[in-house]
């Protein structure tokens, strides 16, 4: 694929910054994975984040070495558009501490969904496992939510999800494509995750060739969504909201989970819902006497405690990743090395 002069100074930059952290990163303590992505937004990686969370502390390191010992996880997030930058404790393990204002609208849905988690945010992850580390001394590993281009922090693992909709995003940094990281460094990562799957669907023929094709050299796994619906009932006449990137493909999981959606209003990536889109909310489901209003989960953290009680029933679309083959059980390994 052709390049222009652009894309190869992108590149430039990108090689530059890694090639200067790479003796400047710092351990936290506690083996750590990463997971990332080379796209902007919406390649599957927080329901990754939630599964390996949850898996960790409930198989443990599986087989040899410490014998199914569950895993005392903590997960460090940036807290994207969460009020303040310094570290904060989102949740110990118990469910949240704070308001999703205070988390961010990730880590808040990954502390209700990751039970037995720490979570923990702040821009320096270092700081933000530092408290978390004071806070519980007993943790085991570390998860850098979004973590591969946060590369201040050295990490023991690395993985990378790929959308199974858009898996190379073009090929291209921006402007060109949809890539924040060149292609060239999939080399880095031990693991590539194809997120999103149809179940019974095959991974692209093309995927792991070009993975290998621009030097990747880990192990290909897959994951597929499964869904469910929270909070009521399967509606009738329900309205669908998101405030995601790529909310098509919620679209696509709530028809598959049998829900005939009338109508979907969609609202920019990390969405606060000011009072003027709770009202534009309000008048369709008035306008067009919708019985439910059905949303993501990381739309349902902010609307929660901002839902009229005379609006109908708010439902959570939860979409989870069930990761296939021996993701869990060689990641654990890995982490006993």
């Amino acid at each position: 694929m052709a390049r222009s002069p652009w894309q190869r100074f992108y590149e430039w930059g990108h090689r530059r910054r890694r090639l200067y952290w790479s003796t400047r990163a710092t351990s936290l303590g506690r083996p750590t994975v990463s997971i990332g992505n080379l796209h902007w937004g919406g390649s599957g990686k927080t329901p990754a984040v939630i599964a390996i969370a949850r898996g960790l502390s409930e198989r443990g390191a599986s087989g040899e070495g410490r014998a199914g010992r569950s895993l005392r996880v903590a997960v460090l997030s940036r807290g994207y558009r969460r009020r303040g930058r310094g570290p904060l404790v989102v949740s110990l393990g118990d469910g949240p501490l704070v308001s999703v204002d205070e988390a961010g609208d990730e880590p808040l849905t990954i502390a209700e969904q990751a039970p037995g988690a720490v979570v923990a945010v702040g821009a320096d992850r270092r700081a933000a496992a530092a408290l978390a580390l004071e806070r519980a001394p007993d943790i085991d590993v570390f998860v850098l939510d979004d973590g591969f281009s946060h590369i201040r922090v050295s990490r023991d693992v690395e993985i990378l999800t790929f959308p199974a909709t858009d898996s190379f995003a073009g090929g291209l940094l921006l402007p060109g494509g949809r890539l924040r990281e060149p292609l060239e460094n999939v080399r880095l990562a031990d693991a590539a995750v194809l997120t999103g799957l149809e179940r019974g669907a095959e991974p692209p023929a093309d995927f792991e060739p070009t993975l290998r094709l621009h030097g990747f050299g880990g192990r290909v796994f897959t994951s597929t969504l499964r869904s469910e619906l929270v909070g009521g009932p399967l509606p009738d006449r329900p309205l669908l909201v998101t405030g995601i990137a790529r909310p098509e493909r919620v679209a696509r999981t709530a028809a598959a989970a049998g829900l005939e959606c009338v109508e979907h209003l969609r609202f920019p990536d990390h969405h606060g819902y000011p009072p003027r889109s709770l009202r534009a909310i309000e008048s369709a489901c008035a306008r067009h006497r919708y019985d439910a209003v059905v949303v993501t989960s990381k739309d349902a953290v902010k609307l929660r405690e901002r839902w009229s009680a005379t609006a109908p029933p708010l439902l959570e679309l939860r979409i989870e990743a069930a990761f296939g083959g021996d993701f869990l059980p060689w990641l654990a390994h890995r982490l006993e090395r």
